[in-house]
């Protein structure tokens, strides 16, 4: 949470945290703000002080709302840091950040750089920095930065924002089921009123619709593959397939609030009309697998122990796993879930790459999806909710929706 922040940046020697760039979209500054309309910005955290929010003149009202303390970047008088060094953009841009350190004391010490910007410009900018305070030190940071680790857990007013994403996440699906099964199949394709077969891209059509009168967006877009597309865990489906009964459909669907607040995370598989043996076969075993795995979540456990019990189980019915083979590229090929937040992918790990550190701590939201995949044989199967590890260390899962296999579908 924001209140462990000062805490992490000593636990790494940190001084500050510098970060750049807009307020939407930027999951660090979204964090930090709050969410604010800023098309730029700077924005600088020391330890043991608030947050000072540096902004441009056309946007102090939404800089204001944000409740930070606040700098106006104008002040600075760009312009006449241009005169000063002959036109160089680049220098006049590092002296402007080295007088706004300055103004807040930093002049030595680590500060880590967050947010978003063109790495090229960065790189020039701070390594410039650098160069102009020779006793500040720049650091960068991977998946496990402060931010990310004070992240994994949320407060109330987060989780609330989460679980209306929840809402507007299964609303949304329950309106694209709606709209399927509204169609008839005509030789095995479901068609429009006039005879044309139904797409991909028109169920796509309708779920960015759905969403954006939700206050919701999709900006990583939405899985919607069919066939041996639903076979390939990432693939989001080609627009210009048909819907054809009797083929599983991957439905994996993680939106967000407008303007790149909090995600929510969600998939079901459905078939049309029926499913054939195989698939309802392979679908028991995703489904008892996410029944089982469900059932032993407990809170500060290490999330890469349910990793190896969902390959353990899968093996068990004779699926290849990760486990036995890093590489393949059939049966259960991903890890069982991940941090869900201002991110749609982010701490805490349950993968290849989970430490001890990642841990269903009371606080933490997390994926659980497990799935197998056979796009040879022309099926996948994934099955996804959210889960909240809440404060009284019970499980919560965020929004519930039915894990029915089949949706009805008439034939004409």
């Amino acid at each position: 949470m924001k209140s462990d922040l000062d805490r992490l940046m000593k636990s790494r020697n940190l001084d500050a945290i510098l970060v750049t760039g807009p307020a939407q979209h930027n999951p660090p500054m979204v964090y930090l703000t709050g969410g604010a309309h800023l098309t730029a910005g700077d924005l600088v955290k020391t330890v043991g002080e608030d947050a000072v929010l540096f902004f441009y003149s056309m946007e102090r009202d939404e800089a204001a709302n944000t409740g930070l303390k606040t700098k106006n970047l104008d002040d600075y008088k760009l312009h006449e840091l241009l005169e000063q060094t002959g036109g160089d953009h680049l220098q006049a841009t590092v002296l402007r950040y080295q007088r706004m350190l300055s103004d807040l004391g930093l002049t030595k010490g680590r500060i880590a750089l967050s947010g978003k910007s063109d790495a090229g410009s960065a790189h020039a900018i701070f390594s410039g920095l650098e160069k102009a305070l020779p006793d500040i030190e720049i650091v960068g940071e991977l998946s496990d930065s402060i931010l990310l680790q004070a992240m994994a857990t949320k407060d109330e007013g987060e989780i609330e924002r989460m679980r209306q994403m929840g809402r507007i996440t299964t609303q949304v699906v329950g309106k694209v089921a709606d709209f399927l099964t509204f169609h008839q199949a005509k030789n095995g394709i479901l068609v429009n009123k006039d005879g044309a077969p139904l797409r991909v891209r028109d169920v796509k059509s309708k779920i960015n619709l759905w969403l954006a009168e939700r206050g919701a967006e999709n900006p990583e877009g939405t899985i919607f593959a069919i066939g041996r597309d639903a076979g390939i865990p990432h693939s989001s489906g080609n627009p210009n397939d048909t819907l054809r009964t009797g083929e599983t459909i991957v439905f994996d669907i993680f939106p967000c609030e407008a303007g790149g607040g909090y995600f929510f995370d969600f998939t079901r598989t459905w078939c049309l009309g029926y499913a054939p043996d195989e698939v309802q076969m392979v679908y028991e075993d995703v489904l008892d697998v996410y029944g089982k795995i469900m059932g032993e979540l407990q809170p500060d456990t290490p999330c890469r122990m349910y990793q190896e019990s969902a390959c353990d189980l899968f093996e068990e019915k004779g699926h290849p796993t990760t486990k036995s083979n890093p590489q393949t590229e059939v049966g259960y090929v991903h890890g069982l879930g991940h941090g869900l937040g201002l991110h749609v992918h982010e701490r805490p790990w349950f993968g290849r790459t989970a430490t001890e550190e990642d841990r269903l701590s009371p606080g933490v939201v997390v994926t659980i999806e497990p799935g197998l995949y056979y796009p040879d044989r022309g099926l996948g199967i994934r099955l996804e909710d959210t889960v909240w590890v809440r404060p009284d260390r019970k499980m919560e899962v965020l929004a519930e929706y039915p894990l029915d296999l089949v949706l009805p579908i008439k034939e004409s």
